[in-house]
């Protein structure tokens, strides 16, 4: 079980409607009384609401919807977002963290989320995981006056997902899960997509396949699942069943090998519908790279970065328990940690990174997998390679490429998409 379970004390630490409290501290306002939206009011009733207060939320405010969907009678006011002052409020808060943990035992997941390891910190300062947490949550509303609230595990799976579903409800904004809350616990999380990792696109997958709970996903077999969806199938096993065995130093090192990356900034704000035309247009380029070098990866790096009226964004990487070149394992890697990590806000830049790359020997085959299949589809991508460097890359299209919304057309004429 040692191998399975690790047992440490982690912390996951979240900051209260992080901009609009922000903005309320600046104005020596209480953001559980005062009703404050942070949004571009240059927008005009359609503009994006970044943040709302507790206070509003109470009131059935969504910090992630539009002006005009703010019913009738509730006043409030609007303030400009401003994200030098985020950024400012947020080096404030991680210095509260670095005064109790060094920096190896910290990851900053976002802008307003931390992971704190304070296995090794319980003994020198004498107190639980608890009683560590609701020091530091005070002291960071002494210092910075913003609320937080902490999740506590044995894992960062754990810690987070505490944090999400219980720690806001509770008085002291803290909650405490263990293996044994598993089954009365993280099992009882329902929708999927309320748990941290199931975005409603894969919701929609899984309930297909007849999983509509936690519980049910955790009863799956693994086999079924990495079938379906590849190195993430047995990552939604793993956290359906609070097993989770990354640690914060696995977030420090850099893979420094050899990778083909793709960045695409683009010329319009984009969101979840119309953006999966553009990563798997992009998935595209890079798999056709992989194959003309006679490559495959073993790491996935997929980041997202939004308008500048926003700012801010994520970059997240996975490592891949086989080799691939294939468009669906890669592209079902980003579309996964998109769902994960997407905030609602608008789109303008993508990256993708193939790295850990290697020599291509041979192929892994699955139980579930045939090798007439994947010799298919290789044959079918050779033959596009050749049309395509002997005609234009634009000389063979799908016919998603003449929607509006993708790039391929324009980015292939930049890129020598025409050939004599």
């Amino acid at each position: 079980m040692e191998n399975i379970y690790i047992n440490r004390n982690i912390l996951c630490i979240d900051l209260k409607s992080f901009f609009a409290s922000c903005e309320c501290v600046e104005r020596g306002l209480d953001p559980f009384s005062y009703p404050l939206v942070v949004a571009n009011k240059n927008q005009g009733n359609g503009a994006m609401t970044l943040a709302v207060t507790p206070f509003l939320k109470k009131q059935g405010v969504k910090s992630r919807g539009r002006l005009f969907e703010i019913p009738k009678g509730i006043k409030y006011d609007i303030a400009m977002p401003r994200m030098s002052l985020y950024i400012k409020k947020s080096k404030e808060v991680i210095g509260v963290y670095l005064d109790y943990i060094s920096e190896e035992d910290l990851h900053i997941y976002s802008i307003d989320e931390c992971f704190l390891d304070v296995t090794h910190y319980l003994k020198m300062y004498k107190k639980t995981d608890y009683e560590l947490a609701l020091e530091i949550l005070d002291k960071i509303k002494e210092k910075t006056g913003l609320t937080a609230t902490c999740g506590i595990g044995p894992n960062m799976l754990l810690a987070k997902v505490s944090m999400d579903i219980e720690a806001k409800h509770n008085a002291d904004c803290i909650a405490k899960w263990t293996y044994d809350d598993i089954p009365t616990k993280l099992w009882k999380i329902s929708p999927l997509s309320e748990m941290w990792g199931i975005g409603s696109r894969m919701e929609k997958n899984l309930n297909k396949i007849g999983i509509y709970s936690l519980e049910d996903l955790a009863k799956t077999p693994r086999g079924i699942l990495k079938d379906k969806y590849g190195v993430m199938g047995l990552e939604l096993w793993n956290h359906a069943n609070g097993i989770d065995l990354s640690v914060i130093s696995d977030y420090k090192v850099m893979p420094k090998d050899k990778s083909f990356s793709h960045s695409q900034v683009l010329f319009k704000d984009y969101n979840a519908q119309n953006i999966k035309i553009i990563i798997s247009e992009m998935v595209e380029v890079l798999t056709a790279r992989l194959r003309k070098g006679s490559k495959q990866c073993t790491i996935i790096g997929f980041g997202i970065g939004y308008s500048k009226n926003v700012g801010g964004g994520f970059y997240h990487t996975i490592k891949l328990d086989a080799p691939t070149d294939t468009n669906k394992e890669i592209l079902n890697t980003c579309e996964i940690i998109f769902d994960k990590f997407y905030e609602e806000l608008p789109i303008r830049k993508v990256s993708i990174c193939c790295g850990g790359l290697c020599e291509k020997v041979g192929v892994q085959l699955s139980l579930f997998t045939s090798y007439k299949d994947i010799k298919d589809e290789e044959d079918i991508n050779e033959a596009i390679d050749r049309i395509k460097q002997r005609f234009g890359k634009n000389s063979l299209l799908k016919a998603s490429c003449l929607l509006e919304d993708s790039t391929a057309i324009e980015r292939n004429k930049k890129i020598g998409g025409h050939h004599a």
